[in-house]
């Protein structure tokens, strides 16, 4: 018995020290983070991971949303499963910058349930930086299930260096939940980055104008109150349901659009942010 608790420390010191290993080669860490469902944290995530490999940068997206991962889908590699190389686990390749981990890429189908409980969950987030073949990035983008639950603690805990961004929508309900997440943020000493307000007015496809849905400015309120960046406003845009429905991500096939513009202002802002504080 004495010899398994010792070979169980001993497991667990080695997947400590894999885990510093990893993060040393990555510079930047960014955990997406909403306080509710349905704001469009993923699509947030995934359009990010995108739009920095297609600037250049060497990107790691890693999907700790464990109950439900949806990056793969918005991706187009749905039913992509990743392999070994008798040590490490091979992350999926989106393109030469962008590789991807997702508990999806290790179910039986999409249908399968992830049915665990707090210690599992911790347990798989550990392995998904010590047993995944990182490399050196230059940005690692964590996709987390809303709220403040086991995910986001497990990665403030185990990901050293980690930054939230929270992405929110303008109605009251959402902003209420995001003042949770920057309280948590604080408590676990990790640094909020911004808040992104996402789905900030509807942008009309015939006339161009903005019509305000679900009210607008709540996030920049909120960041101003809770003394944090403002990273900007995202407009709802209907193809951008369409392109993740469809495995099109739509900061690339829509660069032109208003939505996307705004999605690269709020990425310009960020990289600028990176840059003051090396």
């Amino acid at each position: 018995m004495k010899s398994t608790a010792t070979d169980r420390e001993q497991a667990m010191r080695e997947q400590d020290q894999r885990i510093k290993e990893v993060l040393a080669g990555i510079k930047s860490k960014y955990l997406i983070m909403s306080g509710k469902g349905g704001v469009g944290k993923s699509t947030v995530a995934v359009n990010m991971a995108v739009a920095l490999a297609k600037r250049g940068y060497s990107v790691g997206l890693m999907d700790v949303d464990l109950h439900g991962p949806n990056t793969l889908k918005m991706l187009g590699l749905e039913g992509t499963r990743m392999i070994t190389d008798g040590s490490f686990l091979i992350p999926l390749d989106y393109n030469e910058n962008l590789q991807i981990v997702s508990m999806a890429s290790l179910l039986e189908s999409s249908d399968s349930a992830v049915i665990w409980r707090g210690p599992l969950k911790i347990g798989a987030i550990k392995q998904f930086i010590s047993d995944v073949a990182w490399g050196d990035r230059d940005y690692l983008i964590i996709d987390s299930p809303p709220g403040t639950g086991d995910e986001p603690l497990t990665v403030a805990q185990v990901i050293t260096g980690a930054k939230g961004i929270i992405v929110t929508t303008p109605q009251e309900v959402s902003i209420l939940d995001i003042r949770k997440s920057i309280t948590f943020c604080r408590q676990v000493s990790m640094p909020v980055l911004g808040i992104i307000e996402n789905m900030s007015g509807l942008i009309c496809p015939h006339c161009g104008g903005k019509i305000d849905i679900f009210k607008s400015g709540g996030g920049r309120r909120a960041a101003e109150d809770m003394g944090v960046p403002f990273l900007g406003e995202l407009p709802l845009d209907p193809e951008i349901v369409e392109a993740g429905d469809a495995g099109k991500p739509y900061i690339l096939h829509h660069p032109e659009s208003i939505s996307a513009k705004s999605f690269n202002a709020v990425l310009d802002k960020l990289i600028s942010m990176e840059k003051k504080k090396a």
